[in-house]
């Protein structure tokens, strides 16, 4: 989590920086394995030097992307989990529970659907 640190300090709002530092500590937590970086100013996780899943925060709400393939594949569950997402983010609102069984899937989903990915992001 130390990576962590200085993005985490930069929200201002305390509840969306506890609730950040939630999501991203039980990543760390549940995928040891994941190497934990920040890149585009951004918390990632990423296994073998590809991307696995990102997070951004926003006014109104923490966003998740496990890239298009990720939000294609959990389309309903997503919605099943209240939440809204675009081709490329999943939605958490601040005021929303976070459904980590989702977000962990969504996580074994992109390990073991880029095991042989060579490249950052999928192509």
């Amino acid at each position: 989590m130390e990576v962590f640190i200085e993005f985490l300090e930069r929200i201002d709002n305390p509840l969306h920086r506890a609730r950040t530092e939630e999501v991203l500590g039980s990543v760390t937590r549940k995928f040891p394995n994941l190497m934990p970086k920040i890149a585009w100013n951004q918390p990632m996780f990423t296994d073998h030097d590809t991307f696995i899943i990102g997070f951004s925060v926003a006014k109104h709400h923490l966003a998740v992307a496990p890239e298009r393939v990720g939000i294609n594949h959990f389309s309903d569950d997503i919605v099943k989990s209240g939440y809204d997402h675009t081709k490329e983010l999943v939605r958490i609102k601040w005021d929303s529970p976070v459904d980590f069984s989702l977000l962990e899937r969504m996580i074994e989903f992109n390990i073991l659907d880029k095991a042989d990915c060579s490249t950052f992001w999928r192509k």
